[in-house]
């Protein structure tokens, strides 16, 4: 194995994907290669944490 570089789809830019990182996703039975770079990760998580896409929170509608 060696690193690869992958072009992140929502930013554009390109990004690292490790030996190390592959030998984790491989490890863990993961089929596909990272499609985003680790801050682009990041964004979108924080954005799911945060009720993000539209949805509301469980209850919201209750007040």
């Amino acid at each position: 194995m060696a690193d690869k570089t992958i072009k992140c789809k929502d930013c554009g830019n390109d990004f690292i994907f490790t030996e190390a990182e592959q030998a984790f996703y491989k490890e863990k039975g993961f089929d596909n290669e990272p499609v985003r770079c680790p801050d682009c990760r990041k964004a979108r998580k924080a954005q799911r944490n945060n009720g993000g896409y539209g949805r509301k929170p469980y209850g919201s509608d209750r007040y």
